[in-house]
């Protein structure tokens, strides 16, 4: 069975127990900031009544958060909304593979003409084979850091990239979904504003890091001409009240933001450290919540079912092009449950080792 998204407890569930721990879905396991429900019981009497059409508040505490003009800000019914409304405009979609599927798959729904990209073996772009595959006047599509890999780019190579696509007269969007989790060694929405967000479009998320995947609210960075150019796009109230209040409100919660940030490094590092030390597994450097695991023995059809009977869902990643059937994705949970996971691929390798 093929995984095309993370996060499907109901179907595996179903199929063999109850309450299973899923590491399949990386949405920051602190859950998302506790004032937000009473926030909403507050305002719940918003729902009687249509949201701001332009979601003007909305969007001045995205700017104030993001440190840009709220005419420079888009929202959207999550992060893809905004993706696919920037695919309508352009005839040739371009990204990396191995990258989010989504990218594609909406680019195929707009009948595009869909050119991808190889990563090198170190899963990080090689600047050759880009520049002899970039179009000109085309979309590049690029997760900051990347989904299944979990890099970001380093600072040097992310200007890099964008003066490529900048001579190419196309459009980089960043899709940054993940960005809070990473260590802030630079903050691309700072780095561009000199450039006055020419050429590029920085996407984000309340999914992820600030653990709302149900209400779908997404942002994005760009100058005003194209972000009022995708406004107009967008379908009017795309965003609930629900949503409407939790941008009003999660962005303000700064301890909040520092304590997930620094528990996510520090799992991180204790989930990287642990699964290298196990033999027969390649694992992948990560500067997200989660991380790519190259299994060099077993398939990952053996490792779902094998975790699944152990009460934890792993993301299987056939459904990502580039990328052999022997790679899994682990996101970053509890500390026991981090814990718990380790012991299981430990579990897992060693039946190996005892037949033979």
């Amino acid at each position: 069975m093929t995984m095309k998204h993370g996060g499907d407890t109901y179907t595996y569930s179903k199929l063999y127990q109850e309450n299973l721990i899923d590491f399949s879905s990386n949405i920051n396991p602190l859950g998302y900031p506790k004032g937000l429900e009473f926030e909403w019981i507050k305002d719940f009497k918003n729902a009687r009544v249509y949201p701001d059409i332009k979601y003007k508040a909305l969007r001045e505490s995205i700017g104030d958060y993001l440190a840009c003009s709220s005419d420079e800000v888009v929202v959207g019914n999550g992060s893809m909304e905004i993706i696919d409304a920037v695919i309508c405009n352009y005839s040739t979609v371009q990204f990396f593979i191995p990258s989010f599927g989504e990218y594609e798959e909406r680019a195929k729904v707009r009948n595009k003409n869909i050119i991808s990209i190889a990563m090198d073996e170190s899963m990080t772009i090689d600047f050759d084979i880009l520049e002899e595959s970039l179009k000109e006047e085309s979309l590049l599509i690029v997760g900051n850091p990347n989904n299944p890999t979990g890099l970001r780019l380093a600072k040097d190579k992310l200007l890099k990239l964008y003066q490529i696509i900048r001579d190419k007269k196309g459009l980089l969007v960043l899709d940054e979904a993940f960005y809070e989790f990473c260590s802030q060694d630079y903050d691309s929405i700072e780095l561009f504003k000199p450039y006055e967000y020419e050429n590029i479009l920085i996407v984000r998320a309340a999914t992820k890091f600030f653990g709302l995947p149900g209400i779908r609210l997404g942002y994005a960075c760009g100058n005003k001409k194209l972000a009022e150019t995708i406004r107009n796009q967008l379908n009017p109230w795309s965003i609930n009240c629900f949503a409407e209040i939790a941008g009003k409100y999660i962005f303000k919660d700064l301890e909040y933001i520092e304590k997930s940030k620094e528990y996510i490094a520090n799992e991180r590092d204790y989930l990287l450290k642990e699964l290298e030390n196990i033999q027969g597994l390649f694992v992948y450097p990560s500067h997200a919540n989660f991380i790519l695991i190259k299994l060099l023995n077993k398939t990952e059809d053996q490792a779902l079912q094998y975790f699944l009977a152990h009460g934890i869902l792993l993301r299987t990643c056939d459904s990502f092009s580039g990328l052999e059937r022997a790679h899994v994705r682990v996101a970053i949970r509890s500390h026991e449950e981090n814990s718990q996971l380790i012991q299981v691929f430990k579990d897992f390798l060693k039946e190996e080792e005892d037949v033979h």
